[in-house]
């Protein structure tokens, strides 16, 4: 199957029936096309094998302190941190990348974690009242720890206690995807085409993002696909919003001949 139509297909299914590794694997696969994910699997299979057993604080150790998984502080914007491969390869990524390490290593050891969207700077939840920082090799944090980390990203900032709730497979996925847009858009704009087209796959996408993505696609050269897109939201949206849509779409139209 086409990486991008198997890429539509996961997350297309229920929440929980998501495979959050393959589906992040398969967003590197579009930068990295010879990847054997099959070898990444065992990769991952690997890491969890001497951790059966653990806590979830030991995990931490175990990935974070002893097999040396890291944030990559020197290079934060290199697009090689979003890439769930080169992260088994280097040892180094960002926070969400290394949170989806430890909760795909810790899924295959039974635990139950969760991810945290936490703005600036995302976490794994395990127990009530108890959070992880891959980033900064694995530290255990508690509520005023979060608002503690927070605050040193957003200045003067409030922060909530919502902002730990627990997300799924599908937000965890989008936010890698818009993470790497922005890191691409300043280091290889010919990139975000395939990334766009990715968000566009993920089902509830907002028309609003939907139009956002339509436009960037044209933006990036890509006249045809972007007028298509625009086509969809000039029959989904309403009045003046739709006019606007059927236009724009026109424009595209007429650049791509």
């Amino acid at each position: 199957m086409d990486l991008t139509d198997r890429f539509a297909e996961l997350l297309a299914r229920p929440e929980p029936e998501i495979p959050l590794d393959e589906a992040a694997l398969l967003i590197a696969a579009h930068a990295h096309p010879e990847l054997d994910l099959d070898a990444r699997f065992r990769d991952l299979d690997a890491l969890a094998a001497p951790a059966a057993g653990l806590s979830a604080g030991e995990l931490a150790t175990h990935l974070f302190v002893t097999e040396g998984f890291t944030g990559n502080t020197s290079d934060y914007g290199d697009p090689s941190n979003s890439y769930l491969d080169d992260v088994l390869d280097r040892h180094l990524g960002i926070p969400i990348t290394l949170s989806v390490l430890m909760l795909e290593v810790g899924r295959r050891t039974g635990l139950q974690l969760h991810g945290v969207g936490m703005p600036g700077h995302f976490l794994v939840g395990a127990a009530a009242g108890e959070w992880f920082d891959p980033f900064h090799g694995g530290a255990r944090l508690d509520l005023a720890g979060c608002a503690e980390l927070f605050a040193a990203t957003y200045t003067g900032a409030r922060f909530r206690p919502q902002f730990l709730m627990p997300v799924g497979a599908r937000a965890i996925v989008e936010r890698m995807l818009g993470n790497l847009q922005h890191t691409l858009l300043q280091r290889d704009p010919r990139a975000v085409v395939w990334v766009t087209r990715l968000r566009l796959r993920i089902p509830g996408i907002t028309l609003s993002q939907r139009g956002d993505l339509a436009g960037l696609l044209g933006r990036l050269g890509q006249f045809a696909e972007a007028a298509r897109e625009f086509d969809v939201l000039a029959r989904l949206l309403p009045g003046e919003g739709g006019e606007k849509a059927g236009a724009a779409a026109a424009r595209l139209r007429a650049r791509a001949n």
